[in-house]
């Protein structure tokens, strides 16, 4: 993973896409595999389809979302006409940022981890085991 650097503004939508697609290159092999033809898809907010379906307050409640059918509920015949993928929500991931002063790249880290871990429908716990595993 590269070095992280130092922002003086809020990073783009394409330094949170650099900063997600380092933190995929983090995670222990055995996922890493399996998540190759996940598209990341970084926005600033979710869109008001989302906001709905969420029942969402605001939008800033909303850092990261899985949108696909999950492994654990896939089977050989199951057809999907979209590709599975991880929604990153830039303002509220930097409102997040900003409020807790937390590293920005293990902030982008740990929603994508989570939100893989809903591809694999993984627990909390072992979302949490797979981010401790991870540098």
């Amino acid at each position: 993973m590269s070095s992280a650097p130092s922002y003086t503004v809020a990073p783009s939508l394409a330094e949170i896409d650099t900063i997600a697609r380092d933190a995929i290159l983090t995670l222990p092999a055995e996922i890493a595999d399996h998540v190759t033809q996940l598209v990341v898809q970084v926005e600033d907010f979710p869109d008001a389809e989302v906001e709905r379906e969420m029942e969402l307050e605001s939008p800033f409640e909303l850092l990261g979302l899985y949108h696909g059918i999950s492994l654990a509920e896939k089977s050989v015949g199951t057809v999907s006409t979209q590709p599975d993928m991880i929604f990153l929500y830039r303002r509220p991931i930097l409102d997040y940022w900003c409020e807790t002063g937390e590293d920005l790249s293990h902030l982008v880290r740990h929603v994508i981890i989570h939100e893989i871990g809903h591809h694999f429908g993984l627990s909390d716990g072992d979302m949490d085991r797979i981010e401790a595993s991870v540098p």
